[in-house]
């Protein structure tokens, strides 16, 4: 699994970074652990589900040979045991050094080229553009997903498929209702379609 660490350049809070006269400058907005985990587990086991199917099989292969009701206890118990571990490394986000950054009480400072994270006048975090692989528009707030680090050299191949298929999201929350005015989520949108993290039809929300 991709730490945030390794997403986001990963160095935490620092120094009060510059931002443009003419950044877009939010509210303060706090995504706590606890919504964090809920909607990523949502997430998860939207796309995952199917893999749970693959401890389930492998328990019950064992009852081709050898009928018993056991290998039906095997098999929901290593379902179960899958089921967890997954679950698991999305509760684990929340608890690392490296995430508690994400779930500070913050403002967001937007231009062409960055995007601050401020959570005081001395105090904030740069990430630029290119380290957000994607954007999700919700019906009332931003989700901009962090790009997963690249994986070491020379990692075996199914290693890199278990980095890949098994990572967990690490998203950036930014609510509609922390915008300073209409004109400001419109220049927000707009921003985004030029980086070409939102579709070109998108339509302007309303607020």
């Amino acid at each position: 699994m991709n730490q945030p660490n390794q997403r986001g350049g990963g160095g935490g809070f620092r120094q009060a970074q510059q931002s443009s006269p003419l950044a877009i400058r939010t509210k303060k907005s706090q995504l706590t652990t606890d919504n964090y985990t809920k909607m990523v587990m949502g997430e998860v086991w939207k796309k995952d589900w199917v893999y749970a199917l693959i401890p389930f099989a492998l328990g019950l292969l064992p009852a081709i040979f050898v009928h018993s009701w056991w290998w039906l206890v095997l098999a929901v118990v290593l379902t179960v045991l899958f089921v967890l571990f997954r679950s698991a490394q999305v509760t684990g986000v929340t608890q690392m050094e490296q995430s508690k950054p994400l779930f500070e009480r913050m403002s967001f400072e937007m231009d062409q080229k960055q995007l601050l994270l401020r959570v005081g006048p001395e105090k904030a975090m740069q990430l630029t553009w290119d380290m957000i692989g994607r954007v999700r528009r919700d019906a009332d707030a931003y989700l901009l997903y962090l790009k997963p680090g690249t994986p070491p050299e020379g990692m075996a191949a199914w290693r890199l498929w278990l980095a890949r298929t098994f990572d967990v999201p690490v998203f950036l929350h930014l609510p509609m209702r922390i915008f300073n005015s209409p004109n400001d989520l419109k220049l927000f949108e707009s921003l985004l379609r030029r980086k070409n993290l939102l579709p070109t039809e998108a339509t302007t929300a309303a607020v």
